[in-house]
């Protein structure tokens, strides 16, 4: 008998996880935008802002939805998945509380503190802005400016990094925030482990490398993510597998204190001269990184969700054996200025194209992200547009496909082409080579 499924969120990463579940269940989707994507591969979809709890629940009833998956944090805050659990509904994502290790970094810091798990930097919380501007100057080193709440990955400023102290000073004062975190900056090369978890259970994913910046060579303001990559193993080329064990023991020490946490665990980290240290911890996939981790998981999904469900062991994971690389078109002007509501097209051919010229081992996926699609077109929004993931048994040959995915994008469209290049990716190698001398 085949599940239905309900996924809420309409972004790249519910597109990578539609994907992952369409042949394996009866999907249906709700979202605020229409995604293309998703809908092509869903017998239903429904116009719905991914926070509106009483109508997620009601459209869910209305399918019958046995199981559902939540992609984006504001629904995770919001207490959606604790509403369709209300309502018979078991949903693969943490109720409200649980989400707090996301949605509230002071949380974060101070359950990492109060739970010794490993990799936490030395932090102050703050409701006063002066108080935290007076930290600042006491500081003995560089520090990162924190927003407490959900930003969407922009509210963060390093001193030493983005900003000096007087402008983070500036920020600060400047904010209408309520709570910010101050904690030492951290200085290494960084990188994502996200796990399944449930049932007390860690199944973690091959690691990813995520760039935040705007532009090429690592310039600009923070984004919700350009793009990413995976190599074909477990590791990135700067890790050692010793470093990827101290991540995934970072997460399993993290749902131990968490007992109750179903859902993603998502764990960004940096590896330091003193070893892997926690940047921040997500409650759900991360947006590039599900498009590079779910393309390449042999383990159907469903099968995850339902052990989950039933209380299961959650299985043994299996990845294929190939390294992906992801590259997003984002609106021109973004994230500080980006153009809404501008009709695109979006040249799939090229991508078959791709996927085509790829040979036996390669292929090219297309993701759809925060597009809406109209009666007369689709429209861009004013985030993330669509995503090009190249997949090979190298990260070279992955990059290459990506490019070429990428070839019919119109002059509408920024991407960051060094994504996975060579010289990017030997530059990390030779970050970390300088801080372990």
């Amino acid at each position: 008998m085949s599940e239905t499924v309900l996924l809420v969120g309409g972004g790249g990463r519910e597109h990578a996880i539609a994907r992952a579940l369409a042949g394996d269940c009866d999907l249906y989707a709700c979202a605020s935008n229409r995604n293309p994507g998703i809908a092509s591969l869903a017998s239903g979809f429904e116009a719905i802002d991914e926070t509106d709890v009483e109508a997620v629940v009601d459209y869910a009833a209305a399918v019958e939805a046995d199981l559902a998956v939540i992609g984006p944090e504001a629904a995770l805050e919001a207490g959606v998945a604790d509403a369709l659990g209300d309502a018979g509904v078991y949903t693969f994502g943490p109720g409200a509380e649980s989400a707090r290790i996301e949605t509230d970094k002071a949380f974060q810091r101070r359950f990492m503190r109060d739970n010794d798990v490993p990799g936490c930097p030395e932090f102050e919380t703050f409701t006063d802005m002066e108080a935290a501007c007076d930290y600042i100057d006491a500081a003995d080193g560089d520090l990162a400016v924190k927003p407490a709440g959900l930003t969407g990955g922009k509210g963060v400023k390093v001193i030493g990094d983005q900003v000096t102290a007087e402008e983070a000073k500036a920020y600060l004062r400047d904010s209408d925030y309520e709570r910010v975190v101050l904690e030492e900056r951290l200085v290494g090369e960084e990188f994502t482990v996200q796990a399944f978890v449930a049932n007390g259970d860690v199944r973690p994913t091959p690691a990813v490398q995520d760039h935040k910046r705007a532009y090429e060579g690592d310039e600009g303001p923070n984004t919700g993510g350009m793009g990413s990559y995976s190599d074909a193993d477990r590791t990135l080329p700067f890790m050692t597998d010793a470093d990827y064990e101290a991540a995934v023991d970072v997460l399993e020490a993290t749902v131990d204190a968490l007992p109750e946490y179903k859902g993603v665990l998502y764990g960004q980290f940096m590896l330091t001269a003193d070893g892997v240290k926690v940047v921040e911890f997500n409650a759900r996939f991360g947006d590039p990184e599900a498009m590079n981790t779910l393309p390449v998981l042999s383990t159907p999904f469903i099968d995850v969700l339902t052990a989950a469900r039933d209380g299961e062991s959650l299985p043994d994971l299996a990845f294929d054996d190939r390294a992906t690389v992801c590259k997003y078109a984002v609106p021109e002007g973004y994230p500080t200025n980006p153009t809404a509501g501008a009709k695109i097209e979006v040249d799939e051919e090229s991508v078959r194209q791709a996927a085509e010229s790829a040979g036996e081992s390669g292929d090219a996926i297309l993701f759809y992200a925060s597009v809406d699609e109209r009666d007369d077109g689709l429209y861009t929004t004013t985030s993330r547009s669509f995503a090009v993931v190249g997949l090979a048994g190298t990260i070279a040959d992955a990059e290459t496909i990506a490019e070429a995915a990428l070839s019919g994008a119109d002059e509408g469209f920024h991407v960051r082409h060094d994504i996975g290049t060579a010289d990017l990716v030997q530059s990390r190698v030779d970050h970390v080579a300088e801080l372990r001398d």
